[in-house]
C-alpha cells in the first residue's frame, strides 16, 4: 500500500539535499512524520495546505517502513500513518508536483 507525504518546496529541496528528513515543523512538534492514504490526501491538502503552491506529493510503500510506521487515530477518528523515524530518500518510490488547483495527481493508489 502506498502512503503519501506532502512537502512544501523548501522542505522537499532540503530532504533531497540531505538524503533524509525529520519532517516539517508540525512533524517535529508532534514527534513523528505525518502521512496520508490516497483517500486522506485531498483532506490533508485542504486542511493544512490551502492556497499554497509549489507542493510536492511523495509516495512511500507503507510496508517497507516496518515497525517505525504506526496507524493512529487522528482527524475524525480515522487511522493515519505516522512514521517514528527519519524519512529517507531511499524510502521514496516517486514524487510529483501537486497541481495549482490543489487536487492530488491522478493515479493515487
Amino acid at each position: 500500500m502506498l502512503i503519501y507525504k506532502i512537502f512544501r518546496a523548501q522542505e522537499w529541496a532540503a530532504m533531497r539535499a540531505a538524503g533524509e528528513t525529520d519532517g516539517a515543523p508540525v512533524d517535529l512538534a508532534d514527534g513523528y512524520i505525518h502521512f496520508s492514504t490516497a483517500a486522506q490526501a485531498p483532506g490533508t491538502l485542504a486542511k493544512h495546505f490551502a492556497g499554497e503552491s509549489g507542493l510536492e506529493l511523495v509516495a512511500v510503500d507503507a510496508e517497507a517502513l516496518g515497525p517505525a510506521l504506526r496507524w493512529e487515530a487522528s482527524r475524525g477518528g480515522a487511522l493515519f500513518p505516522h512514521l517514528y523515524r527519519k524519512l529517507r530518500m531511499a524510502d521514496v518510490l516517486w514524487s510529483r508536483p501537486i497541481p495549482p488547483d490543489g487536487l492530488p495527481p491522478e493515479g493515487l493508489e
